[in-house]
């Protein structure tokens, strides 16, 4: 089912209509009066007597006309209004609606743009595998309002981007075929820069080299740079993200069952990638730049075996005591060289890190740990703007027990038990030092099988409205 969404002076259709307006929560009807004859009038009247609750309703005016009605209900973000509506007409079989707004004033304007936001948000589906595609076209039809703005089509660009990412199968999203997507952004003007295993063994990043042994597959790092502010151009915004594009667990093998899912191990990266896209394409002024760590986590005759030790970028040592245990490996490297490389204003990674988040915050939540506390509150004044939530978790010294090893510096697991979100958080803050640092775990956030607010099902791109919307407030 694909969207259109035309922008018209007037209705053109000359046959049956479906036409959509907006109405109060009382569903007063006095200010879309003009829209209908007396008779009309007198008769949507007596249907609403009946109380109705839900926030669009719908009904036949005549034979040649269907009305709809949607609520602007508090309950509801504009947004999340816009995703309902697009779910009502797919579930009703409109094919053709006129949607007429009142383009007044710029609060109206902004409630429009939320509004067809959440409708194209709503509307992504991800099909291009299916041999047999539907030819059905939903066109909704905008009368009185002519500009969408530029920002909400970047933010869609950039996270349907990352949903694409995260969505295609891992035979052919694998560590160079996704480097070759990343290379595609240099039309936007973002400065691309791919390390290969050989540039990686240089630079020492046998952290994340590592995880890659047992793949037939190469390893990459990639750096994505945006510079919008040309007259400050030092201390960059960075974001980091893991890339795991399919995880079996390595020698660590995880279980058969829903292994499959594993497919959406690299969502941190593609959240970076996603945002890097939408900074540019918005010609956002600002400078940012994404670091992405991406890599196939296999078993195999070359394979990292538990019990291993490898030396970090930063030098130090890690136990490897669980190669399943692989996104902070990989998270080691990319953090500590995105630190030295770019001395930025801060660090924010991304990463499909624990299922124990999931069973901590559910799909509600992504966990959030910071060294940082005004970087925190800016992060969860940022996800409550925008419905991307994010809850703070403790990082303390006394979890650093729980990870330090007995034969090098550091173990990659905990074998106590408990706190594995935390001793995963704590493991990583080892390879940040002065620079102000949050880590977003968003394995139970990047993937949803169930349809929800803005998400269709599947990816969800959890993330990229969330940075921006930061950057957007505090850094711009």
């Amino acid at each position: 089912m694909k969207l259109k969404i035309n922008y018209l002076n007037k209705i053109k259709n000359t046959g049956p209509i479906n036409l959509a307006l907006f109405v109060n929560e009382k569903f007063d009807l006095r200010e879309i009066k003009k829209y209908f004859n007396n008779q009309e009038y007198n008769y949507i009247n007596q249907i609403l007597k009946k109380k109705y609750k839900q926030s669009i309703i719908t009904f036949d005016l005549n034979s040649k006309k269907s009305l709809i009605l949607i609520k602007k209900d508090r309950n509801f973000t504009p947004e999340n209004l816009g995703a309902e509506f697009y779910d009502f007409i797919k579930k009703n079989n409109f094919k053709d609606v006129y949607l007429s707004v009142e383009n007044t004033n710029q609060l109206i304007k902004n409630f429009i743009n939320n509004f067809l936001h959440g409708i194209n948000l709503k509307s992504y589906e991800f099909n291009i595998y299916k041999s047999k595609k539907e030819n059905e076209i939903i066109n909704i039809n905008i009368i009185g309002f002519k500009k969408y703005d530029l920002k909400y089509l970047a933010i869609e660009s950039g996270t349907n981007f990352a949903r694409d990412l995260v969505s295609e199968p891992p035979n052919v999203l694998f560590p160079k075929e996704y480097v070759n997507r990343l290379l595609k952004l240099k039309k936007l003007g973002i400065v691309v820069t791919v390390y290969n295993e050989s540039k990686l063994k240089k630079l020492g990043m046998n952290s994340l080299l590592g995880v890659g042994k047992g793949s037939a597959k190469e390893s990459f790092l990639v750096t994505l740079e945006w510079k919008g502010d040309k007259k400050n151009i030092k201390s960059p915004l960075s974001f980091v993200g893991k890339g795991v594009c399919f995880d079996t667990g390595g020698i660590s093998l995880k279980p058969a069952k829903f292994m499959e899912e594993m497919k959406y191990d690299m969502a941190g990266s593609a959240v970076v990638a996603g945002l890097i896209q939408t900074l540019a394409i918005r010609k956002a002024k600002v400078n940012a730049v994404g670091v992405v760590g991406l890599v196939e986590n296999m078993p195999g005759g070359n394979a990292q075996r538990p019990g291993d030790i490898v030396r970090a970028f930063n030098g130090k040592t890690i136990e490897v005591l669980n190669t399943d245990a692989e996104g902070r490996l990989v998270l080691a490297d990319a953090l500590s060289f995105t630190e030295k490389k770019f001395k930025p204003k801060f660090i924010i990674d991304l990463a499909t890190l624990t299922g124990a988040i999931i069973v901590a915050l559910g799909e509600e939540y992504a966990g959030l740990f910071s060294n940082n506390d005004e970087l925190s509150k800016k992060l969860f004044e940022a996800g409550e703007k925008v419905n991307e939530k994010v809850w703070r978790l403790p990082l303390h010294k006394n979890y650093d027990k729980l990870i330090n090893s007995n034969i090098a510096d550091i173990q990659n697991i905990n074998y106590s038990g408990g706190a594995g979100s935390i001793t995963a958080a704590q493991f990583l803050q080892r390879f940040v030092e002065k620079t102000p640092w949050a880590h977003l775990d968003i394995a139970g956030m990047a993937f949803s099988k169930k349809a929800a607010n803005l998400n269709p099902g599947g990816a969800t791109g959890f993330g990229v409205r969330l940075l921006n919307q930061l950057i957007e407030d505090y850094y711009e």
